[in-house]
């Protein structure tokens, strides 16, 4: 980390109690940590919004097994983006939810458009009960 510099920042007494309030909660030590959290992720944001911003992300899928052929799409789809490839499957997870769902976890590493162009394909994929995407710009 760089050069510390101060700034000061004015609230509305009651806006400051309610951000006391909710950093407490999320175990804050200081009230300058968590603007800079908030800076970082406003930051991260922003970068999001450009395709070509490099950024890793997390596919979480919940489907029934028994879907036709859809382990074999999903695995399919992973070996086509590994090593050499400007968008790559880093990691994932398998867990059995119960006799017939799972829960697959997919992390992605490459360029937020194709990451987005990919999740969107895996989201979208027949059998897929239940789907999110989370990113981030690194």
């Amino acid at each position: 980390m760089g050069r510390i510099e101060r700034i000061g920042v004015s609230l509305d007494k009651e806006l400051l109690s309610m951000f006391d309030e909710l950093i407490a909660k999320q175990g804050y030590q200081s009230r300058s940590e968590a603007i800079r959290d908030l800076v970082r992720r406003g930051l991260s944001e922003e970068r999001l919004g450009d395709p070509k911003a490099k950024g890793v992300a997390a596919v979480f899928l919940v489907y029934d097994h028994h879907s036709t052929k859809l382990t074999d799409r999903l695995i399919g789809l992973q070996h086509s983006h590994t090593l050499g490839s400007s968008l790559q499957v880093i990691s994932s997870l398998h867990i059995h939810l119960d006799e017939h769902d799972c829960l697959e976890v997919i992390v992605l590493r490459g360029h937020v458009g194709e990451i987005n162009k990919v999740a969107e394909n895996m989201l979208s994929m027949k059998g897929v009960k239940l789907g999110r995407l989370n990113i981030v710009a690194t």
